[in-house]
């Protein structure tokens, strides 16, 4: 067995618990706060399993304190929306489910089906789906979060990272030329507009296309329910069986949903097609400005050295200033994907670098060419 990777397990349970509890302790609804404790609770439970098997190896091993990803993670969730955090916990619990299932297999065990039993409680409070417990308790969870999310925090660190690197490339290689500052400041105001209106352009059809397409599924679900309601009304029972419920109850809440044309039709959208009937997929307007915004920030931190200085120290500061905004972007990455905030910010300073040295040396060439 890998002490690491035991280790490594160790504070993935210790982190994950972390979270549980820290995001429960800031709700005002007790059926939350108990859901989110009782998961903690659980993961706690497992964190002191698995130090005992590190202990097997290393008896002076203690239990970690949750890891600054972590912490970093859940400081960034009150600025994005905590239902950033739910989203990676639910990526972490299938993972779990996964080795679960994996390693009984490998004994020879047969998986008993209880191995989702986190992710689907995990999914449900992610995706505002219904749970067997009564309140609506996950509907104000998430209203309280709805305005970021986790694909607000990603478009967020691509759309600032995409403005950054091709800012910097464009700048570098101008500069590489050996042209004047008000030619590379020049040069550098078209890429960030051009990056920018096309960044925005692209989100607000993206937006306004998946707005049309969700209109289109929920008109032709209402020509469906018209056509034939008994039809929908069987699919409905069965979407909620698939979900955990026996029969008697699936159909009971089916009833309910089927008491008027609304409650039907706005049941089906909810359930069958996953869509939210009030946003249809949110503002394209809204997607776009952000968009345009995230671009402008990062594209302008390459650039403003050349508006205070001159030459080499423009270059050497816009330089500086794109390593500490490339390793700030590489160390939000981790949030999406769990690695370690060093790797993530080191390695994307590495790529814009090198795209940066790339576009300064063809620069240079030219430059070299032009003058000859």
């Amino acid at each position: 067995m890998d002490l690491n990777k035991l280790k490594g397990q160790l504070q993935t349970e210790v982190d994950t618990a972390f979270l549980y509890d820290s995001i429960a302790n800031i709700q005002s609804d007790d059926t939350l706060n108990r859901v989110l404790k009782s998961l903690a609770d659980i993961e706690k439970g497992h964190a002191a399993h698995m130090l005992s098997k590190v202990k097997e190896f290393d008896s002076k091993h203690e239990m970690p304190l949750p890891s600054s990803r972590a912490k970093f993670q859940l400081k960034l969730g009150k600025i994005f929306g905590y239902s950033s955090i739910i989203s990676s916990l639910s990526d972490i619990e299938k993972q779990f489910a996964l080795n679960a299932i994996k390693n009984k297999i490998e004994n020879g065990e047969k998986p008993n089906g209880f191995e989702h039993n986190h992710l689907n409680i995990i999914e449900a409070v992610n995706n505002n789906k219904a749970l067997n417990v009564s309140g609506g308790f996950l509907s104000k969870f998430e209203s309280r979060h709805k305005s970021v999310g986790g694909n607000a925090l990603r478009a967020a660190v691509l759309g600032s990272n995409d403005g950054l690197v091709s800012n910097m490339s464009l700048v570098m290689g101008v500069a590489g030329a050996a042209v004047s500052n008000n030619t590379i400041l020049l040069t550098g105001i078209a890429g960030l507009m051009a990056g920018a209106i096309s960044m925005a352009l692209g989100e607000w059809l993206s937006v306004q296309s998946s707005r049309e397409l969700n209109q289109r599924q929920i008109d032709l679900e209402m020509e469906e329910l018209e056509a034939s309601p008994e039809e929908e009304k069987k699919e409905l029972v069965l979407l909620y069986q698939a979900k955990g419920m026996n029969i008697e109850e699936a159909k009971k809440l089916a009833d309910k949903a089927f008491e008027t044309p609304e409650t039907a039709i706005d049941a089906i959208i909810k359930e069958e097609l996953g869509i939210d009937k009030e946003e249809l997929g949110g503002s394209a307007w809204e997607a776009a400005i952000a968009s345009f915004v995230l671009f402008s920030i990062g594209a302008i931190i390459p650039l403003y050295p050349f508006m205070i200085l001159d030459g080499q120290n423009a270059i050497l500061l816009s330089i500086g200033s794109s390593v500490i905004g490339l390793f700030a972007i590489g160390a939000a990455i981790t949030l999406l994907t769990g690695k370690s905030i060093l790797f993530s910010g080191f390695r994307q300073v590495a790529f814009g670098l090198a795209a940066a040295a790339v576009t300064y040396g063809i620069g240079s060439l030219i430059g070299v060419s032009l003058a000859g």
